[in-house]
């Protein structure tokens, strides 16, 4: 099984360079960061997991740039976002950024998509919460037609591009409906989400990576009633507490890649996370 990390790097933790060097140097997968544009002080939307935001939050670099400079002095670590907040974004520049690091990085690149849960944050891109999802979808519709070999041209539901030259293109080639890097989606299982994962992605994001007994049999009906490769589906669970017991119940059920959490932290102690993560490589 591939181990990979998250953490939320911000001005106050340990350098993008030195954890991507560190990792590589320790034979881990891949690094993936989370995004945040901003949290607004006026904020009514819950913290998900409860009690008060952590003060990461506000201070999270920006994943892209942050995983520049970790493609720049690495050579095999795999490259990953956790989540990309799609919605909130120009898809015509997140196209161009998505496919130049994943030029640059040699195809090491993972979009890991998503759509959020700060309605004041997506509220100040201009995003009206009841339609995040159809607009995420919409704008990788229209990113994977400036992601194809030849010019092709995309008039969706909330934006379009004329067909255009568009280039670097992302390194892995079209499979199924999917073109563009390798893309995994995030969300909470049910219906929607599984219907959006066979559409357009090649997996699953889950966070935490709880109840997959019961929603992994679920997705994977409704992939193979896509008409998708039943040994395509990646799932790779996310921002995990990793115990052997853990990762034992993931390994039976096909899981070939987690992502553990370390803190948001300085070099110290996240280097201290990475001793005692290197029992489980």
């Amino acid at each position: 099984m591939r181990i990979a990390v998250t953490i939320f790097l911000t001005d106050e933790t340990i350098t993008p360079t030195r954890l991507a060097r560190e990792l590589e140097g320790r034979g881990f997968a891949g690094l993936y960061l989370p995004e945040h544009t901003h949290i607004p002080v006026e904020r009514t939307t819950p913290y998900p997991a409860g009690g008060e935001l952590p003060r990461e939050y506000g201070r999270t670099l920006d994943p892209f740039v942050a995983l520049g400079q970790a493609a720049a002095v690495t050579e095999r670590l795999g490259l990953g976002t956790g989540i990309t907040l799609v919605a909130q974004h120009d898809p015509i520049d997140l196209a161009k950024q998505v496919a130049t690091l994943d030029h640059l990085s040699g195809g090491r690149f993972t979009l890991g998509l998503g759509f959020g849960w700060n309605v004041e944050e997506a509220a100040d891109h201009g995003v009206r919460w009841q339609t995040r999802r159809e607009l995420g979808r919409d704008r990788v519709a229209l990113m994977r037609a400036l992601w194809s070999e030849e010019p092709v041209a995309y008039e969706g539901e909330f934006g379009g591009v004329r067909a255009s030259h568009a280039h670097p293109k992302p390194v892995q080639k079209p499979r199924g409906p999917v073109v563009g890097p390798r893309t995994l989606l995030g969300g909470a299982a049910g219906p929607k989400l599984f219907a959006h994962i066979c559409e357009y992605a090649d997996g699953w994001l889950p966070i935490g990576g709880r109840g997959l007994s019961e929603s992994l049999p679920r997705l994977r009906t409704a992939w193979t009633e896509a008409g998708r490769d039943p040994e395509a589906l990646q799932v790779v669970p996310y921002a995990v507490h990793p115990t052997p017991g853990k990762l034992a119940h993931y390994a039976g059920l096909g899981i070939e890649e987690v992502v553990v959490q370390l803190p948001p932290a300085g070099e110290a102690e996240v280097l201290k996370a990475l001793d005692a993560y290197q029992e489980y490589l």
